[in-house]
């Protein structure tokens, strides 16, 4: 391979990695506390990347490869992708934000196979020559987070990684035109949608243990998801400064457990491959929820300043530095087991199917899983049982709120910050959970009038106005009972944005699950699964 060849793909590489890297760390954070979406809408947006690659190989396989030249599809796809997500970056409701991300993802994910498919066109021994220009990606990654990371908080809290994402997108776009040209790979033949989702691989399946890890590897997707989606947003709460920089000590750990891969292999074989990479989520899942006890500690320090293996930060620390072992033992072995089941004629077809099974299907459920079960241990569904202090500016309409009301916690949600010439009277109207404020009452809703004057009097500007949420009891329960969950009431309150501090997610019970569930799936797995020698072929 020449060294114009050498450079050309690994700027495909780079640049196609960086794309993803820029935006996917800090997307939690900043739907959570700066959007204010639900659990359940922020996992719906981490799903469009699972979605998309359902769909993804449709395009790849009946369009893609048949009809245009790869570069030109690249370049297509990455300019088009850039537009869908800078207007994402513009977006402010969930109804606007989802399907321009949904729209970007579509673009984005197809590209994943068509710069793998571009790269083994070009090179002439691609078992050795494709890990050193696939490494680029994994580079790209890192440097993505710490290129975010300059951001300093405005990494999670505005769309500027969307923008950088955006940005970085367009320029893949036009360096793709520079890319060799490289023809559809099928021109001419015919195509059938059993070929695209690589249904042939299905005879795999009348082998019991090949069975058993399709479905024990569809299974762990699911609790492996919440990692992606609420790890960022988790730190964030902990007030972590620099996440985007720290999340890449996963992908630098990933690389380091790529080399020694094959040392572990040869001693553990596929079965205790996968049985480590499954105990290696379930751990980091237990650190995550146990590394929570400090939180946020006494004496005004931030959790990322405590040290100490044992102390918060180092179980944080440990637990985004087990990616290693968490994705190169589980998926990268996963890959390996299917090419050693799959005969040449089904290899790739093969390959295809386990990836729609996990990185699509799993993936796509575990999503919207982790989304409802955030909901679920967030307030107003459960009592918050820690609170963290945020600045004044920071507070916006839709964020929950508690501050002490006559020597006791009150709850509430902001739905308005005013300053001087704010209108007298805002209307507020709810609908499936989500709220609404105007200044003119709604024609098809009830709403709520709220005296925006009257509360404000007295007060210096800004003023966050904030509708009173009241305790849900069990039946006779009284205080000092701790109450289920909070509804809006019909009361509104003004209080000064610096009083206010930000009710947490209940993170212990939420990173619980997922770690419990890791271990289920991991023993159903043991009992289940026996590794069949493959099969030698005949020589002579």
């Amino acid at each position: 391979m020449n060294t114009k060849l050498r450079l050309q793909l690994s700027g495909m590489m780079f640049l196609q990695y960086f794309i993803w890297g820029s935006w996917y760390v800090t997307m939690g954070p900043y739907l959570k506390d700066t959007l204010h979406f639900s659990g359940q809408q922020i996992g719906l947006a981490f799903s469009t990347t699972a979605l998309a690659a359902m769909i993804s190989p449709f395009f790849v396989g009946m369009v893609a490869d048949r009809f245009f030249a790869t570069e030109k599809v690249l370049a297509a796809l990455h300019i088009l992708g850039g537009a869908c997500l800078f207007g994402a970056s513009k977006a402010t409701t969930f109804a606007t934000f989802y399907p321009l991300l949904m729209a970007h993802t579509l673009c984005y994910m197809p590209t994943l196979a068509l710069t793998n498919s571009l790269a083994f066109h070009h090179l002439t021994d691609p078992g050795k020559q494709f890990p050193g220009i696939r490494v680029l990606g994994t580079i790209s990654w890192i440097t993505a987070g710490f290129v975010v990371g300059m951001l300093g908080v405005k990494a999670n809290t505005t769309p500027w990684p969307f923008v950088i994402g955006a940005v970085v997108s367009v320029l893949m776009g036009l360096y793709s035109l520079s890319l060799p040209h490289t023809p559809p790979a099928k021109l001419g033949q015919r195509v059938t949608v059993r070929d695209i989702l690589g249904l042939d691989a299905l005879s795999l399946l009348k082998e019991r243990s090949f069975l058993v890890f399709v479905l024990g590897a569809f299974l762990f997707c699911i609790p492996l998801t919440f990692y992606f989606a609420f790890v960022p947003a988790y730190l964030a709460d902990l007030d972590i400064s620099q996440i985007p920089r720290k999340m890449t000590m996963g992908q630098m750990s990933e690389i380091f457990f790529l080399l020694v891969m094959p040392f572990f292999f040869v001693r553990l074989g596929v079965k205790w491959m996968l049985a480590v990479g499954m105990l290696a989520w379930a751990a980091r899942y237990f650190l995550f929820a146990f590394g929570d006890n400090a939180a946020i500690p006494a004496g005004g320090l931030h959790a990322d300043q405590l040290v100490g293996l044992l102390g918060l930060a180092g179980m944080l620390y440990l637990g985004i530095i087990l990616h290693g072992i968490c994705y190169d033992f589980f998926f990268v072995t996963a890959y390996i087991y299917v090419d050693q089941k799959a005969n040449e004629s089904i290899r790739a077809k093969a390959q295809g199917f386990i990836a729609l099974v996990t990185l699509g299907a799993g993936m796509f459920v575990g999503s919207n899983l982790s989304g409802w079960v955030v909901d679920r241990y967030s307030f107003p569904e459960v009592h918050p049982v820690r609170h963290k202090a945020v600045p004044a500016e920071s507070w916006s309409p839709g964020g929950y709120a508690r501050w002490e009301s006559q020597g006791q916690a009150a709850f509430g949600q902001v739905i308005a910050v005013v300053t001087n010439g704010a209108p007298a009277t805002l209307y507020v109207s709810r609908s499936g959970g989500v709220f609404n404020v105007t200044p003119e009452k709604p024609s098809n809703a009830e709403a709520l009038a709220v005296d925006v004057a009257g509360l404000v009097k007295g007060l210096e500007k800004p003023a966050a106005i904030l509708q009173l949420f009241e305790p849900v009891r069990d039946a006779g329960a009284e205080p000092p009972i701790q109450p289920k969950s909070y509804k809006p009431s019909s009361t509104f309150v003004a209080q000064p944005p610096a009083v206010l501090s930000k009710p947490m997610s209940n993170w212990r019970d939420i990173w619980l699950l997922p770690a419990y569930g890791s271990l289920v799936i991991l023993a159903l797995f043991l009992m289940l699964f026996k590794e069949q020698p493959t099969p030698k072929p005949k020589q002579g």
